[in-house]
């Protein structure tokens, strides 16, 4: 995504200074300050040649040096490109191709559709509704008319401004004449946000102008009521999307005046819902548009946003610029980290940052004066709390009359600076590092979104039934720069395990960076992971790309109990007078199984025969061989490393050069288990002992 939940909330009005590392300006915009730094860049304050407020948004290096990402990047700046302005977002300047790609936007305080309902105010009344719905439906019938398709039109999505919604995120956006493939990829895995999906993307049929109508009326139904009409996915994603694509919505508490133009727009058939200009022509708009609370609310915050950026620009007299971020916006002595993600979204409802909200100070040192006459503003999506300010010495408190003034202003001011992705104050849920939530529990701070949390595996040579090369990777939360990821890759006759770091997420992608390998089998053959991106398709399969590799990985279990039960035991292999002659009871192979998670040996290998002479004849005395292998893949079948020998093992015992993968199926009515190596070769049977 262009613009990630976490670099949104980052664009807010807390204005850090510039430091001796950042320019002064990007292409024609002098920079003001710091806004902060997410998973996928850098995002500044800035202003044009005329005066213009605009957001500026720096792709971190490590990101723009892949080929990749530089390509989708590009793509999405295009796409907002072509279809900005008329209720989305206008890009005022860009540079894709630059050594540090950036894009710049304009800049406008205004809360998310999901804040709005979700956390701020509730089910907003019938005339906001018609109002929200006319302004989208010119937002995407603009869209419609240059060739694209939003698919991916959600609460998160949809910025209230006091002059109209404004429609954002062009991460999944696709061209129609390219759309071929509907709401799938080439893996064949569903794009899209669950619960706001329409059916054809259910079903990973080809997408028209009329899915987006369908995620319309299901957006038009949250607004009116706050809950999707398709209920959630409590029950489970899939059990959702199944009522999405079968059931009739409930449209239970919707006004009488919009139920008729809900249901048209959330029919089955696409041919059979109204147009996005139609929606747009018929609708009433009312003004002001949105509730009174809701206005007074965004008026207090562009104000502070204003006071912010004038600090930003002009510090006052006497202060000292290092300590002047702390103090001017909100948490007086310093600032709460940027770029903490929970994965439960606020600002666009894909995410949750650990960053403080603005207030002003006024009164005696250490005080903060309440922004809303109610209270100081709570930290943005990290919590409700807020820390008590001790103003630097000499520092004269600001004046409340600078405050009302801009407040007073504020209407014009947020219609004229244009459309932005802006932090928006609200008592969130989840906790920001260091600090706790409105019950004072202290929550782990990360940037994982939840859909990606546990373990994913994939087969990069062979198939899923004959699989030659494997990965898994299983995410934990954690934040950025930390080695989270834990990938295991067996292939060419070695086992590699270590852990990757997180270097960012947003909601439909994570880049894994750098890594540590733990475990190498044989020892020294393994080299530390590339750097990995895994991209979400649908709750149960991403993909998974590293360089020129791709491959299409799939949810699976993890934990210390992981083998399914029917797996675990002795198995033994049944001797073969033709094959091994008289002395076929001196040959034993078995297999042992043993519960454990991914990473220890579970796996056991017995085997015995006869020691023979230099001819080849048997000998009296026998050989005893113990190997173990690790667990490395859980998904059907179970794959183990190469199999090793202890130090003090028999020389004769062959240790084993190639990873196994084994399969548990009946064969004339018994169990049997069958160990295949990771090669063109058949595999050993065994049976449970008789």
């Amino acid at each position: 995504m262009l613009l990630t939940a976490r670099d949104r909330l980052a664009s807010s009005c807390d204005v850090d200074p510039l430091n001796a590392e950042d320019p002064s300006g990007i292409g024609p915009f002098r920079l003001v300050g710091r806004l902060g730094a997410g998973g996928m860049g850098r995002v500044f304050l800035a202003r044009s040649a005329g005066g213009r407020t605009v957001a500026v948004k720096v792709v971190h290096a490590e990101l723009a040096s892949q080929d990749e990402f530089r390509r989708r990047f590009a793509r999405e700046v295009e796409a907002m490109e072509r279809v900005g302005g008329r209720g989305t977002a206008p890009v005022l300047g860009s540079d894709t191709e630059a050594a540090a790609p950036w894009v710049a936007i304009g800049y406008v305080p205004g809360p998310s559709l999901r804040t709005v309902v979700g956390d701020e105010y509730g089910p907003l009344p019938p005339e906001t509704v018609r109002t929200l719905g006319a302004g989208l439906g010119r937002a995407l019938d603009h869209i419609h008319r240059a060739g694209y398709v939003h698919r991916d039109l959600k609460p998160g999505n949809v910025l209230l401004a006091v002059d109209g919604p404004r429609l954002i995120d062009f991460g999944i956006a696709r061209a129609v004449h390219t759309a071929t493939d509907g709401g799938l990829t080439s893996t064949g895995a569903v794009v899209g946000s669950p619960g706001f999906m329409s059916p054809e993307q259910i079903r990973g049929e080809k997408l028209t102008p009329a899915s987006d109508v369908f995620c319309l009326g299901s957006l038009l139904a949250y607004a009116a009521t706050g809950r999707s009409p398709f209920g959630t996915a409590d029950s489970g994603v899939h059990a959702q999307m199944f009522r999405i694509a079968h059931d009739e919505p409930d449209l239970t508490g919707v006004a009488p005046v919009l139920t008729g133009l809900i249901r048209a727009c959330l029919a089955k058939d696409p041919a059979a819902r109204p147009t996005a200009a139609e929606i747009a022509e018929t609708l009433p708009v009312a003004d002001p548009w949105l509730p009174a609370d809701v206005l007074a609310r965004m008026g207090r915050h562009a104000a502070l946003v204003l006071e912010a950026e004038s600090t930003a620009a002009h510090p006052e007299p006497g202060t000292d610029p290092s300590t002047e971020a702390g103090t001017r916006a909100g948490t007086g002595a310093g600032v709460e980290p940027h770029g903490t993600d929970t994965g439960t979204g606020t600002a666009t409802g894909t995410g949750t940052a650990g960053h403080t909200g603005p207030t002003t100070t006024g009164g005696p040192a250490g005080a903060l004066a309440p922004a809303s006459g109610s209270g100081a503003v709570p930290a943005t999506g990290a919590g409700t709390g807020t820390v008590p300010a001790a103003l630097p010495a000499g520092r004269p408190p600001r004046s409340r009359r600078r405050v009302l003034v801009a407040a007073l202003t504020t209407a014009a001011v947020a219609a004229a600076a244009g459309v932005g992705y802006t932090l928006w104050p609200t008592a969130g849920a989840g906790a920001a590092p260091g600090g706790t939530t409105g019950g004072g529990t202290a929550r782990t701070s990360g940037i994982v979104p939840a859909a990606f949390l546990g373990a994913w595996e994939g087969v990069l040579q062979g198939d899923q039934e004959h699989p030659f090369e494997t990965v898994r990777i299983e995410l934990s939360q954690g934040p950025a720069g930390a080695k989270t990821a834990l990938y295991s890759h067996v292939a060419e006759g070695r086992l590699c395990m270590g852990r990757s770091r997180l270097v960012s997420a947003d909601e439909d992608k994570v880049v894994l960076g750098e890594s540590d390998v733990t475990i190498s089998q044989p020892a020294q053959r393994c080299t530390a992971a590339a750097h990995q991106t895994l991209t979400l398709r649908s709750p149960e399969v991403l993909e998974w790309t590293s360089g020129t590799a791709k491959a299409t990985f799939r949810k699976t279990r993890t934990g210390s109990e992981i083998l399914p039960a029917a797996y675990l035991g002795r198995w033994v292999m049944r001797s073969d007078p033709l094959v091994d002659g008289p002395d076929a009871d001196r040959y034993t192979n078995e297999v042992t199984l043993s519960q454990g998670p991914v990473g220890t040996a579970v796996f056991q290998s017995d085997s015995t025969w006869p020691r023979t002479d230099k001819d080849g004849n048997p000998l009296q005395d026998s050989v005893h061989c113990t190997w173990t292998a690790l667990l490395a893949g859980t998904t059907a079948p179970l794959v183990v490393g190469p199999q090793t020998a202890p130090a003090d093992a028999d020389p004769e015992c062959r240790v084993g050069d190639v990873g196994s993968y084994l399969v548990m199926d009946t064969y004339k009515g018994e169990p049997r288990l069958l160990v295949s190596p990771m090669t063109e070769s058949e595999p050993s049977e065994f049976y449970r002992p008789e």
